[in-house]
C-alpha cells in the first residue's frame, strides 16, 4: 500500500505548537474564550493528547508568556545605564503585549512559574538594575512600577480612538473637549496616534522618579 501524501489529519503536537494556537485563541475569543475543551477543537485533537506534551493549562498559559515575551528584548540592561535600558525595554514590552491585548489580563494575574525564556529576560533586567546601584529589595519593585505602566500602555493603544470623544456633551465639559482637540492636533501634527503621546509622558515621568529615588537611596 502506498503512503498518503500530503497534510495529516491532526497537527504534529509540541509544546511550542500547543502555544501558539492557544495564544492565536485567546486573540480571537479573549480570555473567556480560551478553554483547553476549545483548544483541543482549534487543534483536532482531544484535550488528553495535551498530556504528552504539557503538564496542564498552567505549563500552557506558561508557553504562551513566553512566546509573547520572547519579542522583548532585554540585552540592553547588559550594556547602557539602567534608566536608558529601562526606556528602550518599555518601547519593546509594550509592543509585544500590545500585539496581544487579551493576553495582558490572563498572564498579568499568573506566576510566572514554568516560563523559562521570560524569566531569563527578568533576570537580564534585574542585573542591569543591580547593576545600576538599585539595592537588592527595590529591584523587584521598581520593575514592577514599570511594567504595570506598560501593560496599561499596551491596552490604551488598543483602544478605541474616540475614548474621549465627548459628542454631544462637549458644550457641557468644554475644558475636557478643548484639551482632547489639542492632544488629537498634537498627536496628529507629529504623525503618531494619541496612545503614544500619553506613553511618552508617563515613561518620562516615571523614569526621572525613578532617578531621584535612587539618589536619596544613595545618600
Amino acid at each position: 500500500m502506498s503512503r498518503r501524501v500530503g497534510r495529516p489529519a491532526t497537527p504534529v503536537l509540541s509544546r511550542e505548537v500547543i502555544a501558539r494556537e492557544a495564544l492565536a485563541l485567546i486573540d480571537e475569543a479573549g480570555t473567556e474564550g480560551f478553554s483547553l475543551a476549545a483548544l483541543a477543537r482549534r487543534l483536532g485533537v482531544r484535550p488528553s493528547s495535551f498530556y504528552n506534551h504539557v503538564a496542564g493549562r498552567d505549563d500552557i498559559l506558561a508557553a504562551v508568556r513566553e512566546l509573547v515575551s520572547d519579542s522583548i528584548d532585554a540585552s540592553m540592561f547588559g550594556e547602557l545605564p539602567w534608566d536608558e535600558a529601562m526606556v528602550r525595554w518599555a518601547h519593546g514590552y509594550r509592543a509585544a503585549f500590545a500585539a496581544h491585548p487579551p493576553a495582558i489580563s490572563l498572564l498579568a494575574t499568573l506566576p510566572v512559574t514554568g516560563a523559562l525564556r521570560t524569566l531569563r529576560m527578568y533576570d537580564q533586567v534585574v542585573t542591569g538594575l543591580e547593576r545600576g546601584g538599585w539595592p537588592a529589595e527595590m529591584v523587584i519593585p521598581v520593575m514592577v512600577a514599570v511594567e504595570s505602566f506598560i501593560l496599561g500602555s499596551a491596552l490604551d493603544m488598543v483602544a478605541p480612538p474616540d475614548m474621549f470623544d465627548s459628542g454631544p456633551l462637549a458644550a457641557e465639559v468644554p475644558a475636557f473637549a478643548a484639551t482632547v482637540r489639542a492632544r488629537d492636533g498634537a498627536a496628529a501634527a507629529r504623525g503618531r496616534p494619541p496612545a503614544d503621546l500619553s506613553f511618552e509622558v508617563g515613561l518620562a515621568a516615571i523614569i526621572d522618579g525613578l532617578r531621584r529615588t535612587l539618589r536619596t537611596l544613595a545618600a
